[in-house]
């Protein structure tokens, strides 16, 4: 029987996106990279604890959970984090950024100056610029001065950038015209933190390293993993924590975090057995993959 493997999530970093296993493997992925894997049979998707730790009940969580975590790690979790706002004494400086996922959909954030742009990397945003550096207070205050004033959200659903990869301007500074835009009109807004210094306007995009130049329209998602179930497929394209995967039954788009909790092993084939959603606006494909 082949060894099983667990998946700790998709992380990018300069070298592009790679899968990270437990134990700290890591596999590096490029454009034409076949990706396939299969559930174990019989298995069950646990709990991945929180903060390093181990869930004390191993816990069974469902398959639809892009988190992977019980209730209980789950607000462990997000105790003593910047989301939860429990985290007011942190010393380090943050970054407050604008970020683009396709047309009408800009949002703002903060994220650690030390972390360069692996957040936007990891949310997906197609280009970003920063707004702005100083402590978390002010940042927080920042972003909240711009939700408020010009109503730009904090977050955007997964399932909504999905929905417009496809559909990009082909042009980088077609991609750039509304951030930039909303920039202007946040850094003229009065009431900024003394704290907060001012970052100048520089848009950076990533359609590239996201491959998604000409990348076609995908027909669904996967919905869920389940025992026994296989995923198989060319990569075509990844943004954020999904996978654009080319398979018989056309392009499906796969959220690695799906991934996390499970049993995998070694599989063949560009077929999935596993649900996948299809999308409303893929016309004309049948009404299930399999």
């Amino acid at each position: 029987m082949a060894q099983a493997w667990r998946c700790s999530g998709l992380r990018w970093s300069a070298d592009g996106p790679a899968l990270v296993w437990d134990g700290g493997r890591r596999s590096a992925l490029t454009w034409g990279k076949r990706v396939a894997f299969g559930v174990t049979e019989g298995g069950v998707r646990g709990c991945v604890g929180a903060r390093g730790h181990a869930c004390p009940v191993g816990a069974v969580v469902p398959g639809r959970s892009t988190g992977a975590r019980c209730e209980a790690c789950a607000r462990l979790d997000r105790a003593h984090s910047v989301a939860a706002d429990t985290l007011a004494d942190d010393p380090r400086p943050y970054h407050v950024y604008l970020a683009w996922f396709g047309p009408g959909m800009v949002k703002v954030g903060i994220t650690a100056r030390e972390r360069g742009s692996a957040r936007l990397l990891e949310q997906g945003a197609v280009c970003f610029t920063w707004l702005g550096v100083g402590p978390l207070m002010a940042a927080r205050r920042t972003e909240e001065l711009l939700r408020a004033a010009l109503r730009v959200p904090d977050r955007i659903p997964y399932a909504e950038k999905r929905a417009v990869r496809a559909a990009l301007p082909e042009d980088a500074a077609d991609r750039a015209r509304e951030i930039a835009e909303l920039y202007g009109r946040a850094v003229a807004l009065p009431a900024w933190p003394e704290s907060l210094v001012r970052e100048p306007l520089r848009v950076v995009d990533h359609a590239g390293v996201f491959g998604l130049a000409g990348v076609p329209v995908a027909v669904g998602e996967v919905s869920e993993l389940v025992a026994g179930g296989a995923v198989g497929g060319e990569l075509v394209a990844a943004a954020g924590p999904d996978l654009h995967l080319a398979t018989g039954g056309g392009l499906v788009v796969l959220d690695t975090r799906l991934m996390t909790g499970w049993g995998l092993v070694p599989a063949a084939g560009d077929e999935l057995t596993v649900p996948v959603r299809q999308f409303r606006e893929a016309a004309g494909v049948q009404d299930g993959l399999f």
